[in-house]
């Protein structure tokens, strides 16, 4: 049963200094879902052991594979913590009970962009990292996603149960001594502080883990038990008649205990009977137990739980082996304790948070009321939320908009000004007035209503699935110059799609709904229509598609059989390496006269980089604009002149007026900014997306009469020629997109590892040992075009014991000429084209000529 009622958590989300809105990050296979289980338990809300009720569930698992999560899950929990337990809490509160809106994400790259969702609405997490396999190449992403988003974290060492022997499977025993867990674990603390210490979030505070003050969780997800240095001073301190916080300080680092002559010393002495603080306090009676339950030494165990004050029912005293071991460890260690210890006395409040986090959220001035109410999570103040993702409601068909209000509050009933990612203030793309139907919040799977959310809370809404499609910005209707809170940029991109469309060809029409729907319900994928009945959809690899089309044939599409295309297909992008001189095209006839001059032109990386972290954009402060674009080279003025950002509206390619005197300025303006977004999205080379690429309007002159000024279509064409002439005239390339994969692995397994990526054309460009462990991590690149299989194809060849990671990791010059037919590039292009039924390209060479015209493929 849930240990507590709807009413009683509205109540508390008016009290903003015990709020917490925590994520859960990690590695997949860390055991994120496991230990939020024990979060969930202690809240009341799982009914049997394993039952877990959370909402947006989604998990994923193959064939004797276990199951990962594969979307970010959010539930309200309350908790009443007692006053003994409250007593050295040196922050506000109001009261002892707290509210935690917790969100549990997914460890998958596939699935990062859900990361990015659950962190834009919550103001902690919860890295979770495998004690034995450390940071991996997922932990450093999603831990600097978190920093990027001023999210503070708190670190808990999972799966501690690989430190004991004991626990493990026959044949896979390693011995551990106290001395060398502890290296192990310091280590991945170490490793991690590191990564904190090169991200820019000064603003946050000290965000360095460190055991001794309580930032760092020892758990076994497992088997629900877990406890943190300064949880075990609370316990201990009097047995060894120090103080508390004294106390906590001596179980990590270089702080010894001597049994013998029962002294602390900062140095080993030598004797057997000198331990490390942490080893004699902590590891040796977790080691002990273990021990005991799984030797069936129930005299001895008895004696063990006596001295750490343990007392177990008698119906408990008859369990054995593992069963055991979680019984006592939970009555012991309850994981729940340990984690609510750090995100309680550790994790910022929203009033806390806030007021650093503002910076990083609005666009608008910082000095305007919005921003003031949103740095004060002031209820009072003008609404402002965001909303981060669509989550799919019962009703086939319908969303709930999933978000957190940052000032004001939202209500049933309420019109709201609705502002998209493609919204520009001043302008009405993107913008919509619509009421809330309903206003919900999660206890686990039940929803439930609540007449009102106020600021510092996460919360659904109904009503909203008309006009938002992935995320949106939330104001009051009268609230008509309020900027939009900054959009989020997600660390991952669509790299492949494949093809689908319906067996039976009358049911276009469902397939069409079906595919807005999973458009709707995942941050990233994306859809299009490659000829009447045939669209594509596109994803970040090939777990994420198999997961969309899933999705889009059982839950989005009435039960109308889809037929999809054999294998996914790489997308490229298209790019120059040079200014071109000037391209001029020139037209006159009794309807149009029309004269263009046009150069194209490389951006710069840092530019392009700076577009694609979302630092340069539409809605960029002009000031800003011009100091980033400034320190690459371009003029001051030039960050006022530049046209448009593309494709669509945000993309990493540029349109920049250089002309002194423009005749008809809105009507040249508003064909050269369509042409651009038309060629922006399809290439000059094989109808690839542009990447990285300026366009400089040198010169423009344009008359058309009435009639055509509204039409516009014909003028729209020839700029768009002109585009494509001027990227043909910059020396063109084409671009891949490369993955780094990350393994670890055995040294027994390098060998095959190796030959399966040389097969692949990958490159290994680190390797080394874990510390403290006999694990080889390897660092390669692989083309995305080559990594079809590529996953599988290593567990396979290992036994299952090895499971890489592909992370996008940048686009790769093909480094050959496409317009040479026999070069790599340009079969590719050649490839592309037949792919697309576009036929062969006029510029590609062949027997030492070109062709004047696209000729049939």
């Amino acid at each position: 049963m849930v240990g507590f009622t709807s009413v009683e958590l509205r109540e508390m989300m008016d009290k903003k200094k015990n709020i917490r809105n925590v994520s859960v990050i990690a590695h997949v296979h860390h055991g994120k879902s496991t230990l939020t289980e024990s979060l969930v338990a202690a809240a009341g809300i799982i009914t049997h052991e394993g039952d877990v009720e959370v909402p947006m569930a989604g998990t994923h698992a193959d064939a004797g594979e276990p199951g990962i999560s594969i979307r970010s899950t959010g539930t309200s929990l309350l908790y009443e913590m007692n006053n003994e337990w409250l007593k050295d809490y040196r922050g506000e509160r109001d009261g002892n009970k707290y509210l935690v809106n917790l969100i549990d994400s997914p460890g998958h790259v596939d699935f990062s962009s859900e990361v990015t969702t659950a962190l834009r609405v919550t103001d902690g997490a919860v890295l979770v990292i495998d004690a034995i396999e450390g940071v991996c190449v997922q932990t450093e992403t999603v831990l600097r996603e978190a920093l990027t988003e001023m999210v503070k974290p708190v670190l808990c060492l999972n799966k501690m149960d690989k430190l004991f022997s004991e626990l493990q499977v026959e044949g896979v025993k390693p011995e551990f001594t106290g001395e060398e867990a502890y290296q192990i674990l310091s280590n991945v603390i170490e490793n991690s502080n590191a990564i904190m210490a090169t991200c820019d979030a000064d603003r946050i505070g000290n965000v360095q883990v460190n055991p001794q003050n309580g930032t760092v969780a020892f758990a076994s997800g497992l088997h629900g038990w877990a406890f943190t240095l300064t949880g075990f001073a609370k316990k201990y301190a009097l047995q060894f008649g120090v103080d508390e916080t004294k106390f906590a300080k001596r179980l990590w680092g270089d702080h010894f205990y001597d049994s013998t002559t029962k002294t602390w010393t900062r140095e080993h002495s030598g004797s057997k009977k000198c331990k490390r603080g942490f080893v004699h306090v902590c590891y040796d009676p977790i080691s002990k137990v273990i021990k005991a339950c799984m030797n069936e030494n129930k005299s001895g165990l008895w004696k063990l739980l006596q001295k750490v004050g343990v007392n177990l029912r008698d119906d408990e005293k008859d369990l054995t082996g593992v069963a055991l071991v979680k019984c006592v460890m939970q009555t012991w260690l309850p994981a729940s304790t340990a984690l609510l210890d750090m995100m309680i006395c550790h994790l910022p409040s929203p009033l806390q948070a806030q007021k650093y986090r503002v910076e990083n959220l609005y666009e608008g001035p910082l000095d305007d009321k919005y921003a003031e109410a949103i740095k004060k999570c002031d209820p009072e103040g003008p609404l402002m939320l965001y909303v981060s993702k669509m989550v799919p409601a019962s009703d086939v068909g319908r969303f709930f908009a999933f978000g957190r209000v940052f000032s004001g509050r939202i209500a049933t009933g309420m019109k709201v000004r609705v502002m998209g990612p493609s919204y520009v203030p001043g302008m009405e793309t993107d913008l919509y007035v619509e009421s809330v139907q309903r206003t919900i919040i999660w206890m686990g799977k039940k929803q439930c209503d609540v007449p009102d959310v106020p600021c510092g809370n996460t919360v659904g809404l109904i009503g909203l699935d008309a006009c938002i499609t992935k995320s949106a910005t939330l104001t009051s209707e009268k609230e008509v110059v309020a900027r939009p809170i900054r959009a989020m940029k997600l660390s991952v991109c669509p790299l492949m799609f494949v093809t689908v469309n319906c067996k039976v060809p009358t049911d276009v029409s469902k397939l069409v709904q079906g595919l807005k729907r999973l458009v709707m319900s995942d941050p990233v994928v994306l859809c299009s229509q490659v000829e009447p009945g045939t669209y594509t959809v596109a994803g970040v690899g090939e777990l994420h598609l198999e997961i969309c089309l899933k999705d889009l044939q059982e839950n989005f599409m009435d039960g109308v059989e889809v037929a999809v295309s054999s294998s996914p297909v790489v997308s490229f992008r298209e790019t120059v390496r040079k200014s071109c001189d000037p391209v001029e095209k020139k037209f006159r006839n009794n309807q149009i006269r029309y004269s263009l001059s046009l150069v194209a032109r490389p951006l710069d990386e840092e530019v392009v980089e700076a577009i694609e972290d979302g630092r340069l954009g539409p809605r960029t402060d002009h000031a800003v604009r011009s100091e980033i674009l400034a320190k690459h080279g371009w003029d001051k003025d030039l960050g006022d002149k530049i046209w448009c950002f593309g494709p669509d509206v945000v993309g990493p390619n540029v349109i920049v007026n250089r002309c002194k005197v423009i005749q008809n300025l809105e009507l040249a303006k508003k064909v050269i900014v369509a042409g651009f977004e038309v060629v922006a999205k399809e290439g000059a080379l094989a109808k690839e997306r542009m990447h990285g690429i300026c366009f400089e309007v040198h010169n423009v002159n344009i008359h058309a009469d009435e009639a055509l000024r509204h039409t516009t279509a014909q003028l729209i064409e020839m700029v768009r020629t002109a585009l494509i002439e001027s990227q043909l005239a910059a020396k063109p390339r084409l671009l891949e997109p490369t993955y780094i994969v990350a393994i670890q692995c055995p040294k027994s397994a390098l060998s095959t590892i190796y030959g399966i990526l040389h097969q692949r054309n990958g490159s290994v460009y680190e390797e080394f040992v874990r510390e403290g462990t006999m694990l080889h991590i390897l660092k390669a690149y692989v083309p995305v075009y080559d990594s079809f299989g590529l996953c599988k194809a290593i567990s396979t060849a290992t036994s299952k014991l090895v499971t890489p990671q592909c992370i996008f990791g940048y686009w790769s010059d093909m480094c050959s000429d496409p317009f040479q037919a026999n070069a790599p590039a340009g079969q590719m292009v050649l490839d592309i084209r037949k792919r697309k039924k576009m036929g062969r390209p006029s510029f590609q060479k062949s027997s030492g000529h070109n062709f004047l015209v696209d000729m049939p493929a």
